[in-house]
């Protein structure tokens, strides 16, 4: 196994929804459109093209996976190759395979410094279940769908940094 490099913001998203993994895709990897009337309208009146955001937004490198196991699969990849994810956002349902909670705690053995959001929309687990079945971690983070995006673009944001800071601080 290589060392691992964390200058690529990489994440993963694991859910049974197509249209999740969508969602997404927009907050954390939107694609600039090279036309359409925004385009049009700045060339006509002279003015800089549309962006994708501000030049401060981070950019991310999303990978999604729509089981528990083809995650888990993802994160030994990125981890063999020295690229590993800097974070995960975890469904906590997923039928018919893993669960959220058995998905996170493979994740932890592939790679035990990845950083997790578990997404719910149901709250038939509460934080003491999750506590005695993972353990109590800092790695851990609970969002609830429907979610916000500015409250996914921060998540993804201040717990890549973290990442990022312990992995320099362990040098």
């Amino acid at each position: 196994m290589k060392p691992p490099t964390l200058t690529r913001r990489r994440v993963l998203v694991i859910d049974d929804n197509e249209a999740i993994h969508a969602d997404f895709r927009k907050i954390l990897a939107p694609q600039v459109q090279a036309g359409g009337f925004a385009a049009a309208k700045a060339a006509f009146l002279g003015a800089p093209g549309p962006s994708a955001g501000p030049a401060t937004q981070v950019r991310f490198e999303l990978d999604t996976a729509g089981q528990g196991q083809e995650g888990v699969q993802k994160a030994q990849a990125a981890c063999a190759a020295g690229e590993p994810y800097l974070m995960a956002f975890v469904d906590m349902r997923m039928p018919p395979g893993w669960d959220g909670a058995t998905t996170i705690k493979h994740l932890w053995r592939v790679d035990p410094h990845i950083q997790v959001v578990i997404c719910t929309a149901f709250s038939d687990c509460s934080l003491e279940t999750l506590a005695d079945e993972l353990g109590h971690s800092d790695q851990l983070l609970i969002l609830k769908k429907p979610f916000d995006n500015a409250e996914v673009y921060q998540l993804a944001t201040a717990l890549s940094e973290k990442r990022i800071a312990h992995q320099v601080a362990a040098l």
